[in-house]
Formats: structure tokens, sequence, C-alpha cells
């Protein structure tokens, strides 16, 4: 089992930056591919941005291709992939969520082919 506890969002204005982590505890964090996603009210859950179990590959939705960077963190027990968030604009608003691919399994876009996800942290970007 896996448990997942994001955490960084807040209420910022437009340009700023933020960095959300996504925190991972009871299984081997380095068999893990994480990936985030996004909810807005009203909006289908969209695919943010994804990381292999290995970080050495990641991949982006368009839309924040440029402005996003996801990394993780395999060493040091700190088991945390981050979500770097610069330029933001109001059309971030959202609940991020981040779900774990486990046994080295492959990233996907599909938010229900990760067996674990977690509760989401709100971000919501003023203008």
């Amino acid at each position: 089992q896996v448990q997942l506890v994001e955490s960084g969002g807040g209420l910022v204005q437009a340009g700023d930056s933020l960095r959300l982590s996504c925190a991972a505890s009871g299984r081997t964090f380095s068999t893990l591919s994480v990936g985030w996603f996004r909810q807005a009210p009203g909006k289908e859950r969209e695919f943010v941005a994804a990381i292999r179990w290995s970080g050495d590959n990641a991949y982006y939705a368009d839309f924040v291709k440029g402005r996003f960077t996801i990394s993780r963190d395999n060493a040091n027990n700190k088991n945390t992939v981050y979500l770097q968030m610069n330029s933001l604009n109001p059309e971030d608003t959202a609940v991020y969520s981040c779900a774990a691919r486990s046994d080295w399994g492959p990233w996907s876009s599909n938010y229900y082919k990760y067996d674990y996800r977690g509760q989401g942290t709100q971000v919501t970007v003023s203008s």
C-alpha cells in the first residue's frame, strides 16, 4: 500500500510561482512512477505532468510546457515528487493531486491507470 500526501498549494497572484510536493510512504519509492493531475470546478480532471520511476524521463501536458517542471528525490529518504509551477495564471486554478503507479509501471496520462492517489491540494491564482 502507498500513501500519498500533497502539499504546497495556496493562493497566489498571476505570474507567481508555487512548488507542490507529493510525499509517498508505504512502499519502495523508487519503483513508483508518479503523475500530477488537476481538476478545476466544473471541469474534467486533466493530466499535468508525470515522471518515470527512475526519474530519467518526464512528460508534460502541452499547456504547461515551459512553465511547470516535475522532479523527484529518490534519495535521502525524502520520497517526494515535486511540481514547480512558474508563471501561474488564473486558468491554473484547480485542485492538484498526485497519483502513483507501482512496480516500475509506466507513466500514463490516464488518472485511472494509477494504483494510488492522493487527496489533493488547492491552487488558486488570482488575476
